[in-house]
């Protein structure tokens, strides 16, 4: 069987799909990129226009929803098409509606009447281990009206049936539907630079599904790791450079290629490189072509604009098939290179992982350039699902017979971890839920509390938690029984000898400890690895030895407990900035440890284990751990939300169980500040102001400083614009004091960085002026206004002084020209 307009048949998983949609299920889709999910979707919806019904598809971002809304026009006609996100209201009686998740989510709390909705398609759903966004799939999965069947698209998922199990037991009748195969099959390769012949070699990662024995060969020898740099022997391997990788790919056919670069200045200066280099893939007339699709993109930007934006140096790499794609890039520059890339014109791009969630590209094959990304305050190793979602872009279904996924050697990275990735299949969807103000609130004006609990205790993070408790308390049995055993062996012992330390042993224990430095590799008792993050010393020559074990957790040894002194076994580099309260700085940490080639020493673990007495000491520590975690898990969620309701209590949101008029502010406030938006609606802080001065001050609740050097200092238009920063401040802080109390993590703080870009641009200033003054891209300044003027139009919207909402209103309207509204503008075809 196939579809009208389909080049290929239907395959298993969406002929599966179809029977439990027309059985009235609501179903669950995990499947590869490209393998067709959309098709499942478009079942869905064309099933509820047959029956004269609704149909809401949701994604979780704004480029998705566009062209899934261009996508869905096409094929059933603009007219019962309608799109509604932050930025569009488009047709939004129409039959079917595409809409960012949120604008669901906001629907069912203002009380929409859904009666004549049928279906709803959350796309992405793997997205609710978002730790920002992710709550806001599960508001939507539990509170979505009973008679409301849902379609939930997933990337491939190794609990699929947990997920299933838990929707079941909030939505009735739920089919999961797995499909592992990808539609084009996927191959490996990892590319080697040799130094003695100036060649490259190209190697299968895996061979039938195991790692290539040959890979561990071009490992860095831990050899050349120590000693005098000037007198280490050279490693023979080297990363090649990306013209040879491209040369390579091309040779063998394996172009277009997308190239994974996770730095927006490495993906540009790549691009550059090519171009420098004489790199050209593209004849005349598909260089006319190019041009005349980046001219038809870039209309709507000013002459002005233009020059600022340097379109015409990325518009002449762009006619030699080469192109970088990131967040830096206005919107119109990036659409200018998804439509030549997918109408072929274009060989070669070179993007951030953005492109890896956006908008459907698949190529021949995909580089990954490294396997770190930064993350905000250091580096963090890609996770299995992370590659996988990259490499998924590999492989175009009705073009290729299959897809490459390369990977080019570093010397700091070891084989293993490459195929690990390659080999990995398990990726455990885990959830980011938990309550939060504006949730609250808006639960409680529709529930009583003790309703409100039970509805959060059907939440997915609270199944996991419920599963994993039972989970424990199996573990904390088997533990008890061994605690009971080894105390009865302990019994039969005799008396401990005493054992004391002398002076001399104490003074070799703090030399010892006095020469450890962040990074060093020590053993503790049992023989295990444990990285050293600090030493600190107190008075009286008292010190603290801070650690982190594989497992990432942390461990601090007093100088005083030590009963040998600590030997370093080698040497981790520690990453930077130092952040060691941070789980993922820790997990990165404990991920360096395990790669360091150091053993654990069995020795000491055998003299251990021949230890009843320390058996049982260990024993006794992970049946309190085991213990700690079956308390902190059972009934998280309804903790997190008493915590949350005794900060608005606190704050005067909540009076007993009930929603205060400012409470009712709060309702209306969808904002990651939501709580400190709302008070400072409240407490005037946006009263008074001029469009431009608002502006500036909104700014510090919406920016945030991201990039690795220091941030700016702050700047404002007015003194009355700086004293209503000072104000905010102290607000924030008072809040934060709260939060403390009740054992909520701390909101932000506000962030002033961009307060005086906001009123310039508010002012009527030109682009050119503004981004020449500041050190931010034309895309980070695009999407910094654009979430800004989401924040104003909600100011707008519930500010209770007529003329503050007017201001804000207006400010909104001043900040929306040139650049900022064009990357928003959507048509139907």
């Amino acid at each position: 069987m196939s579809g009208a307009g389909r080049s290929f048949e239907y395959d298993r998983f969406q002929l599966e799909a179809f029977e439990h949609i027309d059985a009235g299920r609501s179903v669950i889709v995990a499947a590869p990129t490209g393998s067709g999910k959309t098709t499942v979707a478009e079942h869905a919806i064309d099933r509820a226009l047959g029956r004269r019904r609704r149909a809401f598809y949701t994604a979780p971002i704004k480029a998705l929803s566009n062209q899934k809304f261009r996508d869905l026009s096409e094929r059933i006609g603009a007219s019962r098409v309608g799109l509604l996100t932050g930025d569009n209201a488009i047709n939004p009686d129409a039959d079917i509606v595409v809409m960012t998740t949120e604008v669901l989510r906001n629907m069912l709390y203002e009380g929409r009447d859904l009666d004549d909705l049928d279906v709803v398609v959350l796309d992405e759903v793997h997205y609710l281990e978002d730790s920002f966004r992710g709550p806001v799939w599960e508001e939507v999965i539990l509170q979505l009206p009973e008679h409301v069947a849902l379609v939930c698209l997933s990337a491939t998922v190794s609990n699929t049936d947990e997920v299933g199990g838990w929707m079941e037991s909030v939505r009735g009748e739920t089919a999961v539907v797995v499909e592992t195969t990808r539609p084009v099959a996927l191959s490996n390769m990892y590319i080697v630079g040799d130094r003695r012949g100036h060649r490259l070699h190209a190697i299968d990662t895996l061979i039938d599904g195991r790692p290539n024995p040959e890979g561990s060969r071009f490992d860095p020898d831990p050899r050349r790791g120590g000693g005098d740099r000037r007198n280490r022997p050279k490693s023979p391997w080297t990363t090649p450079s990306r013209l040879e990788v491209i040369d390579l790919l091309e040779d063998r056919d394996l172009l277009p290629v997308i190239w994974f670069v996770f730095s927006r200045k490495g993906c540009d200066e790549a691009a550059v490189m090519l171009e420098r280099a004489g790199v050209r893939f593209t004849d005349g007339e598909e260089a006319a072509r190019i041009r005349a699709i980046a001219e038809d993109k870039l209309s709507g930007l000013p002459a002005a604009d233009l020059a600022v934006l340097d379109t015409a140096a990325f518009v002449r790499r762009l006619e030699r098939g080469i192109a970088s794609h990131h967040a830096g890039l206005v919107p119109a520059v990036k659409e200018a290179v998804e439509v030549c890339f997918a109408e072929g014109l274009v060989r070669v791009v070179f993007a951030t992982e953005t492109l890896a969630l956006g908008v459907n590209l698949p190529a021949r094959s995909v580089v990954i350039d490294k396997l770190t990304k930064f993350a905000g305050d250091g580096h963090e190793a890609l996770t299995p699902s992370q590659f996988t979602q990259l490499t998924g872009r590999a492989g175009r279904r009705g073009i290729d017979t299959h897809g490459v996924a390369v990977v080019p050697w570093s010397p700091f990275s070891q084989f293993d971890q490459v195929s690990s990735l390659a080999g990995s299949s398990a990726f455990r969807l885990r959830s980011a839920f938990r309550p939060t103000y504006n949730m609250s609130v808006n639960l409680l004006e529709r529930h009583d509390a003790e309703d409100a609990r039970a509805l959060l205790a059907r939440s997915f993070a609270q199944y996991q938690a419920d599963a994993n408790v039972s989970r424990l308390e199996n573990r904390l049995a088997r533990e008890r029984r061994r605690v009971a055993e080894l105390e009865e062996a302990v019994a039969q012992l005799p008396p401990e000898p005493e054992f004391a330390i002398t002076e001399d042993d104490a003074e070799a224990i703090a030399d010892a400890v006095s020469r450890l430095r962040p990074g060093d590799i020590i053993l503790d008792d049992d023989g295990d690895r444990l990285a050293v993050l600090g030493v600190s010393w107190r008075k009286g020559g008292r010190a603290r030895i801070r650690l982190v074990g594989e497992s990432a957790r942390e461990q601090r040894w007093d100088l005083g407990e030590l009963e040998r002194a600590p030997i370093t076994v080698g040497n981790i580099e520690l990453p930077f900035p130092m952040a060691p309260e941070r789980a993922d700085y820790r997990a990165d940490v404990a991920t360096r440890l395990k790669r360091s080639g150091v053993k654990t020493s069995r020795r000491a673990r055998r003299r251990r284990g021949d230890d009843p007495r320390s058996d049982l000491e260990r024993a006794r520590r992970e049946v309190d751990a085991l213990e700690r975690r079956a308390r902190r898990d059972s009934g998280s969620i309804a903790r997190r939300f008493d915590a949350v309701c005794g900060v608005l209590r606190d704050r005067g949101h909540l009076a007993d169980w009930h929603v205060t008029d400012s409470g009712q502010l709060l309702r209306q406030v969808y904002h990651e500040l939501d709580l400190l938006v709302a008070e400072c609606i409240q407490s005037g802080i946006f009263d008074d102001l001029s469009a431009s001065e608002l502006a500036s001050v909104a700014s510090c609740l919406t920016y945030e400083h991201r990039s690795a050097g220091p941030p700016p200092e702050p700047r404002f238009p007015s003194k009355a614009a700086a004293s209503r920063h000072r104000e905010m401040n102290r607000l924030a802080h008072d809040i934060t004091r709260v939060e403390r109390h009740h054992g909520v993590p701390e909101s932000r703080l506000p962030d002033p960085g961009f307060a005086a870009i906001a009123h310039s641009w508010a002012a009527g200033e030109d682009l050119g002026v503004i981004l020449g003054a500041e050190d931010l891209t034309a895309g980070d300044f695009v999407r910094n206004v654009k979430q800004l003027i989401d924040l104003l139009r909600q100011i707008g919207m519930c500010a209770p002084t007529p003329s503050t909402a007017s201001a804000a209103r207006s400010a909104a309207d001043s900040i929306h020209r040139g650049v900022v509204a064009l990357s928003g503008s959507v048509t139907a075809p």
